[in-house]
């Protein structure tokens, strides 16, 4: 079933779970993370970075997509991730995404919330959630990103007129996580996080989850994060398998790189302590 993320971020709220944000780049990442969750019964958010268009193109990505969630028995949200422009954001929601990300974080304050609202404003005429970004989540060196990026911590001072300005559905904040592999486990600022939740009820999430440790992630889906993204880890637990099995053909690194993101997703649903959700007609997109 594909739908937006309002209702599922509404009882991820209420009963203190977060759903796992599993990024995908080819048709059998995709297929693997929707057969789980079907398997667990439980939703999922399904992003495509901008940033990922090298390896696969935002029309393939929207079929692959709208084709698993679609015939998905569980809520999916084909996610736009860390959009980086308005009209790339606006060709993501005519192919079908039913969220979209508006990173216009390293933008000066005034500047994302004007950039941020064009979004939501159209958007939203389609029944299409946004996710927008305050602060910056920076990131370690990796594939994806190829140059450390250091992070800045959202300011709670800032969130309270952010979303009444900009009418977002919900809001990535920066508290200590990065994208990328760690050196060494992160430092969570949990107190930055509960000044956020004290100030707003606006559905949070955590970008730069791989890598961040099971008990900060666990007590950050216990602490108002409603979805938590996963990327790294996935390519890491694939590659891994790979290096330790030792295929001889093609199709076993297909097999083995499969099982382990199978692996990787039933971790974090138990990270994260997801819970099934039942969503009302009127949220679908079917």
């Amino acid at each position: 079933m594909l739908v937006n993320s309002r209702q599922l971020f509404k009882e991820a709220q209420k009963k203190s779970f977060a759903i796992p944000a599993t990024n995908f780049i080819t048709l059998n990442m995709a297929r693997v993370f929707v057969q789980v969750a079907e398997k667990r019964k439980l939703p999922l958010i399904l992003p495509f970075a901008q940033s990922h268009r090298e390896f696969i193109p935002l029309e393939e990505a929207a079929l692959i997509g709208k084709y698993f969630a679609k015939k998905a028995r569980v809520p999916i949200v084909l996610h736009l991730d860390h959009g980086e422009d308005i009209d790339f954001i606006k060709k993501a929601i005519q192919l079908g995404f039913s969220s979209v990300m508006i990173d216009a974080s390293q933008k000066p304050f005034e500047e994302n919330i004007a950039i941020t609202k064009e979004v939501v404003e159209y958007a939203h005429k389609y029944d299409v959630t946004v996710e927008a970004e305050l602060g910056h989540v920076g990131a370690n060196e990796n594939f994806e990103a190829h140059e450390v990026i250091d992070s800045v911590y959202t300011d709670d001072k800032d969130v309270e007129l952010f979303v009444k300005e900009t009418n977002v559905d919900s809001l990535a904040v920066s508290i200590g996580t990065a994208h990328g592999v760690y050196i060494g486990t992160p430092q969570i600022s949990f107190d930055t996080l509960n000044e956020i939740t004290a100030i707003t009820d606006i559905p949070l999430v955590l970008h730069g989850g791989s890598s961040t440790g099971d008990d900060n992630l666990r007590q950050c889906a216990l602490n108002g994060m409603a979805k938590i993204n996963i990327f790294t880890d996935f390519l890491n637990g694939a590659y891994d398998a790979i290096q330790s099995r030792n295929p001889s053909n093609f199709l076993d690194v297909i097999q083995f790189s499969d099982k382990a993101m199978e692996e990787v997703l039933h971790h974090y649903y138990d990270v994260f302590q997801t819970q099934a959700v039942n969503i009302k007609k009127e949220g679908s997109h079917e």
